[in-house]
């Protein structure tokens, strides 16, 4: 048996795969975000592991025996979070996440700083990433800054609360902007950028290779056996992809979590960093993932449904499983700001076309075509660097939505697949790391491709229509943009 541990933004997910790689028991628990300032976005890293601790305990009590036989866990995680420790192995301060837009200028300041960053690192200093939020501690919270031991990673933490431990997976380290991601090691020159150096940083492993083992005290909790090995794991795109069988170059996906993400398979560090595109490891040794990111996708259907105090499902279910039209009103899904195409921090969401005849169906198509818009995007910005993409799977909660597979299927003009066990990709994936880990087995055997359970085809009529209201679309950021960043 083996565990899949999922620290997301807005939750955890834990999952149980038998050695069939049958999805065995899943249990979750929720975590929230603080945003004490415009622009700022946290979390305590002591919540992840409770909401952990927590979800497995609910396992253990539900399916004790199945529990008692994990060989192999698995840790996929949000990206990018600033996790600062102490002498003392205690966090400093609240965690600054990956949605953490306060660092744009000090973004600026570390490509000044280091002009090979985008060689080294093949990505754009975004204040998503780890290495400007240090900047800004070491800048705005000195007193802090002078007492960081050790710089974790989301998941990295919670390996350290489970073992010990201190490392890091390849895929998660890529996007620090510390790691010199074609030679998959820490870079010397891009700490040093920062005012760090090696000692800093945990020790580096492939997502499926050892990287510690279970304490005894949490054997003895959960009631497994010794020697229970924890594999490197992977940031949560990369072992989302290890769960869809993504390990081919070439293969694609977009995921509609909290943030929305396309995510393509590479044999080789394929930096395109004036598209926006990340270029990161994967979390298998011997290839590389482009991704474009987008930071508000199903939470821009959250940010509508809490606005309008009604349920998501409620929102949906008039709308039916497709649509004859683009809707009347656009959405710019900026809520956060935005990665790719626009790096910009700054960014703000906008409802444009809103007329007395508009009823609140218009404005929930609005919100589904502003993010299929926004992937349109994505897609456009890694169609510059390599073959383009033909088919995708589509993964994430707003999966669940037949409605919104349709509409970017017409608006992407490619085929989307819903695929089963989509919801639970990336705890799905870090049990297959888990699994990897503890057997030693290959990867094309444990990472299989799953189920397809729909799929669906661009409609000629849509796509066109789609087309016309995409060209208004792509105006609306740089006419808005004066007015509303």
């Amino acid at each position: 048996m083996f565990l899949g541990l999922d620290v997301g933004t807005s939750g955890v997910k834990a999952v149980l795969e038998d050695e069939a790689g049958v999805l065995v028991a899943s249990a979750a628990r929720p975590l929230s975000l603080s945003h004490p300032q415009p622009l700022w976005s946290e979390q305590d890293p002591d919540h992840w592991v409770e909401a952990v601790f927590g979800a497995v305990d609910d396992l253990a009590r539900t399916h004790p025996r199945e529990t008692a036989a994990v060989r192999g866990i698995g840790l996929s995680g949000q990206m990018h979070g600033a996790t600062l420790l102490g002498r003392d192995g205690r966090p400093l301060r609240p965690a600054i996440l990956w949605n953490d837009g306060r660092s744009q200028a000090e973004c600026a300041e570390l490509e000044r700083r280091c002009p090979e960053l985008h060689a080294i690192a093949g990505n754009l200093a975004m204040p998503g990433f780890t290495a400007p939020k240090l900047v800004w501690v070491a800048k705005h919270e000195p007193e802090i800054f002078a007492e960081v031991a050790k710089v974790l990673l989301p998941k990295a933490y919670v390996r350290y609360r489970l073992s010990g431990e201190m490392a890091e997976d390849m895929s998660d380290a890529a996007g620090t902007l510390w790691l010199d991601v074609g030679a998959r090691r820490w870079s010397q020159t891009l700490l040093a950028a920062t005012g760090l150096d090696l000692g800093h940083m945990p020790r580096l492993v492939e997502g499926n290779e050892r990287s510690a083992v279970l304490s005894r005290e949490l054997t003895q909790r959960w009631g497994m056996g010794a020697d229970v090995v924890i594999a490197g794991g992977a940031g949560d795109n990369a072992a989302s992809a290890i769960g869809l069988g993504a390990i081919t170059p070439g293969d694609a996906f977009l995921s509609l979590g909290t943030s929305g993400v396309l995510f393509r398979v590479t044999d080789r560090f394929a930096p395109a960093p004036e598209a926006a595109v990340h270029a990161f490891c994967h979390a298998l040794g011997g290839l590389w993932h482009q991704m474009g990111v987008m930071l508000s996708a199903a939470a821009s259907l959250s940010w509508l449904a809490r606005i309008l105090d009604t349920p998501e499902a409620t929102l949906l279910a008039p709308l039916g499983t497709r649509v004859a039209r683009p809707s009347p009103v656009q959405f710019l899904p900026y809520l956060d700001g935005e990665r790719t195409p626009h790096n910009d921090a700054h960014a703000a969401g906008a409802l444009v076309g809103l007329r007395s005849a508009a009823d609140r169906g218009d404005l929930v198509q609005a919100v589904l075509e502003g993010v299929a818009f926004a992937s349109r995007d994505m897609l456009a910005a890694l169609g510059r660097s390599d073959q383009p993409i033909a088919a995708l799977d589509l993964v994430g909660g707003g999966s669940r939505s037949l409605l919104w597979a349709q509409i970017m299927a017409d608006v992407l003009g490619v085929t989307v697949h819903r695929v089963e066990e989509g919801e639970v990709g990336a705890a799905i994936g870090a049990s297959r790391l888990g699994r990897l880990a503890a057997t030693g087995a290959a990867p094309a055997d444990v990472c299989r491709k799953p189920r397809r359970l729909q799929s669906f085809e661009p409609r000629a009529a849509q796509r066109a229509a789609y087309d016309d209201a995409y060209v208004r679309w792509r105006k609306l950021y740089p006419a808005l943009k004066e007015c509303i960043s």
